[in-house]
């Protein structure tokens, strides 16, 4: 059964005083796009093109773009807008009805394809906690992270044996984290002291990267609501875990804001830009990011068929696009970035769905994550390692799991969970089988914490994993990175690969040994 999403107000007897945010809280940028410069290549416009006219991916056979690109494409009757030189990809605004077959005849061009604008995002679930006003004090004596206003609701950490690691001193310091999402909302106390603002960048035209909306029940976009995707994103890979409202996976790793989508849709083109800005050394321009987090899905057609005879009429505009955003996950692969993508969350059987294609999480070298939740664990369930209800799942597609949440348990009955210092938290006992991260928050408020579901929750308690690796271990690069995940995963399900755990739920303190 579907629940709406469901707001609360967090009011307890343990938040009393003010909480003090360590670090000053960094004010919003101006609401315009922030432009990157990419080293051999000429400026990303991100213009928008005119209402009249359509944005088109122009796609080179090779990773280079001709020197006169702008007049060559001007000639067929368009304007460039974005060039990604790294990958030979330019993107490209035009009014005209013959400029593809114009664009398609210079020379080096495998495709040039019509850009599409896809829903990226749509939590399972959203509930939300409200305003953290007070904090828990530090204690030195007890364990990392035990002293979060929130951890004792937090199980998602557990899932993954991560506070084994950070006792250990394994806390993701010195890894880079892109987060590839809408924005982040940077004055959060569990996001702003470990958010590398310098480098966060918007390829949204027109908004900034700690910008966003979400859309309601009814799908409509909307200014006040308070759920930011990447925000909640963020803090589950790197909320840094000061003793004030929740704590990361990574609590110790350096979080860049990458903006490709608003309101949880963006373009094909956003997108591969976002990657290959997030891939390139920050020497050459980029975020120089060691992770890039994309809690982001698309489900496509490999092939579009004749619905009468059922010949494939073949390949379909996406799967042009699909093959161009593969070209991105591969050049991150090649500049020794770790890419984590969400499975997605319409529980798929892809080893037995024909010709259905999930992107990013199934473009090269990307590895793919489906989710896990409890069911009762409020009441007292340890299972953490249930296969969530709505993840996409099967041999051929899913890497690793983490945990996602779910929201199966029947009825509305409440439970009462304590949280820190001294205090509790009631709520329907489902809700908290959902992951509980931060969110931006209604109004004035800074410090607001919300629950979610979906493999957009799993995918960071991964990325936050491989930041864990390369924080101990170094920048060794992303096929040592996922075979590290995959040596001291735990096999769940079947032995070996499995359809729902792939290589198995990820174990950050095995993962660090």
């Amino acid at each position: 059964m579907y629940r709406q999403a469901l707001r609360f107000t967090l009011v307890t007897g343990a938040f009393v005083a003010a909480a003090c945010v360590e670090s000053a809280p960094i004010s919003p940028t101006a609401n315009t796009a922030t432009t990157p410069t990419l080293a051999g290549s000429p400026t990303l416009q991100l213009v928008a093109p005119a209402a009249n006219s359509k944005s088109y991916v122009i796609n080179f056979t090779g990773s280079q773009l001709p020197a006169d690109l702008a007049a060559q494409v001007s000639a067929a009757g368009g304007t460039v807008t974005t060039s990604v030189d790294q990958i030979g990809v330019a993107v490209a605004a035009s009014s005209d009805p013959g400029f593809t077959a114009r664009a398609a005849k210079i020379k080096g061009v495998a495709d040039v394809t019509e850009d599409i604008e896809v829903r990226w995002v749509a939590p399972e679930r959203v509930v939300e906690a409200g305003e953290l006003s007070d904090a828990g004090s530090l204690d030195g004596a007890a364990s990392f992270g035990a002293t979060e206003a929130l951890r004792q609701i937090q199980w998602a950490p557990d899932a993954v044996s991560a506070p084994a690691a950070w006792d250990l001193g394994a806390r993701g310091a010195g890894a880079r984290v892109a987060i590839l999402d809408g924005g982040i909302h940077s004055a959060h106390q569990d996001i702003a002291p470990n958010l590398d603002v310098a480098h966060s960048r918007s390829f949204v035209p027109g908004q900034p990267f700690n910008f966003d909306q979400a859309r309601d029940a009814q799908g409509v976009c909307r200014l006040t609501d308070t759920f930011w995707h990447g925000t909640h994103v963020a803090g589950i890979v790197g909320a840094p875990g000061q003793g004030l409202g929740t704590v990361g996976i990574a609590p110790s790793a350096t979080l860049i804001g990458v903006k490709v989508l608003h309101c949880g849709s963006g373009s094909f083109a956003n997108v591969i830009a976002g990657i290959v800005y997030a891939a390139t050394p920050i020497a050459e321009g980029g975020a120089g990011a060691d992770v890039i987090n994309m809690s982001l899905a698309g489900i496509f057609q490999h092939q579009q068929y004749d619905p009468i005879t059922g010949k494939p009429l073949g390949a379909s505009g996406a799967a042009h696009l699909a093959s161009v955003l593969g070209k991105a996950t591969t050049y991150a692969y090649q500049r020794g970035v770790t890419v984590v993508a969400a499975m997605g969350n319409d529980a798929l059987d892809l080893d037995h769905t024909n010709d259905v294609l999930v992107v990013p999480a199934m473009s090269p070298h990307v590895i793919a994550v489906s989710a896990t939740g409890p069911m009762g664990w409020a009441l007292g369930a340890n299972n953490l390692d249930r296969p969530a209800s709505y993840t996409n799942f099967g041999q051929s597609a899913v890497t690793f799991a983490g945990p996602g949440g779910d929201f199966v348990l029947p009825g509305d009955a409440p439970c009462t969970k304590p949280v820190n210092p001294s205090g509790s938290l009631t709520r329907p006992c489902w809700v908290f089988d959902l992951v509980l991260a931060p969110q931006r928050g209604a109004g004035s408020a800074i410090n607001s914490y919300a629950w979610a579901a979906g493999t957009s929750m799993a995918a960071p308690a991964v990325s936050g994993v491989a930041a864990l690796i390369i924080g101990k271990f170094g920048r060794i690069g992303p096929a040592a990175v996922e075979a590290r995940l995959r040596h001291s995963a735990d096999d769940l399900g079947k032995p070996g690969n499995d359809d729902f755990y792939g290589g198995g739920r990820v174990n950050a303190f095995r993962a660090t040994q």
